[in-house]
């Protein structure tokens, strides 16, 4: 990868929300903002502490993510769309 983030950083491809329910009901667009959801490229160090030592995030490379709509930096790398965003804008991790 030609980018590696710096600090409490994550690199995100988005994914697209699923349109349809289990029971095979349609979503529309229009059903209001919703969490965006992706899975981690990458991950930075960490932030650093008062006394100067990293703290390692807690989200790791290839865990799919929940997050703000709006939050973090959209970059084209290789062709794709990614997103830069803090380990703080992530909402929760899909398990």
């Amino acid at each position: 990868m030609a980018l590696r983030p710096l600090q409490d950083r994550l690199i995100v491809k988005r994914s697209d929300p699923e349109l349809k329910t289990a029971s095979g009901i349609v979503i529309p667009d229009s059903a209001g903002e919703k969490p965006e959801q992706g899975e981690v490229l990458a991950v930075g160090p960490g932030k650093r502490s008062d006394k100067g030592d990293f703290i390692a995030p807690a989200v790791k490379p290839g865990q799919r993510v929940l997050f703000g709509k709006y939050s973090g930096q959209t970059v084209k790398l290789d062709g794709q769309e990614v997103l830069v965003i803090r380990e703080d804008d992530v909402l929760a991790i899909i398990e």
